[in-house]
């Protein structure tokens, strides 16, 4: 058994979701979470400073003696893992495989859409996951570039974040997939706008809950479950809290919100 915390960072809030999953499944586990909203979006940006900033996040929390890192971010878990796997003392687990693997389990039709940041679509990395397990599978994969600061700034009902959904998913609909991979941490917040554009018939698949199913089970082979009867959470960002305040407001109670704090890097 382990009591240190858990790590989790994103390139903004979209994290957040995976944090939420954790904490249920996760209940006696302390969390220190980290989004750098001062630099969102990650996604249209090189390798290089992809990787940059992913190293100096993953920096940070293990500076605070985490047990277990969690990269909260598809684009960070598409581009930059290996490199984050050679500076961290501690397990890492991505986003990519757990949502392959439900997305796999979920698809009746052998169809799977995938959308993501232009990064993450680019580096091809779900297609190639989906393939490696299953080469009948047909992938549609569509970048979203804007979903991601549509989220950061809170307009997810906005009748403008509608139209500019209906742009980006019209080739996904109209391929006829059944299941449809949420490529980004970010766009569970759209889950309902995307859900009424695709479909009742279109299962969506996010990466939080399967992440943190996969967490529990590496936590329980590793031996590193905590027994804390009174975990501790910290959520730090680098920029715009009052705005974090206000998303994170709904997925959190208002004592947890009200530890999130802004730091330098």
């Amino acid at each position: 058994m382990n009591s240190n915390p858990i790590g989790v960072f994103d390139s903004g809030i979209g994290g957040l979701t995976v944090v939420n999953e954790i904490l249920k499944q996760l209940p006696n586990e302390s969390i220190i979470y980290l989004g750098d909203t001062a630099r969102v979006p990650y996604g249209t940006r090189g390798k290089e400073v992809i990787t940059k900033f992913a190293l100096e996040l993953a920096n940070f929390l293990i500076r605070k003696k985490i047990k277990f890192l969690v990269v909260a971010c598809n684009t960070i878990s598409a581009i930059a893992l290996p490199e984050i796997e050679k500076i961290s003392p501690v397990h890492i687990l991505g986003v990519v495989d757990p949502a392959v693997k439900k997305a796999l389990k979920t698809t009746k039709i052998k169809k799977i859409g995938v959308i993501g940041t232009s990064g993450t679509i680019n580096s091809k990395v779900y297609e190639n996951k989906i393939k490696e397990l299953d080469s009948k599978i047909e992938v549609v994969s569509v970048a979203c570039p804007l979903f991601v600061p549509i989220t950061e700034e809170g307009f997810n009902e906005h009748e403008a974040t509608k139209m500019i959904a209906r742009e980006y998913l019209e080739q996904i609909k109209s391929s006829g997939v059944d299941t449809l991979i949420l490529g980004c941490t970010h766009y569970p917040l759209l889950d309902n706008v995307i859900q009424e554009i695709m479909g009742e018939n279109v299962v969506l698949v996010d990466s939080a809950q399967p992440t943190a199913k996969e967490l529990k089970k590496l936590l329980e082979e590793k031996k590193l479950l905590s027994e804390n009867s009174e975990p501790t959470y910290q959520f730090f960002i680098t920029d715009a809290p009052d705005r974090v305040y206000q998303i994170a407001s709904k997925f959190f109670s208002q004592n947890l919100v009200d530890r999130i704090k802004k730091i330098t890097l």
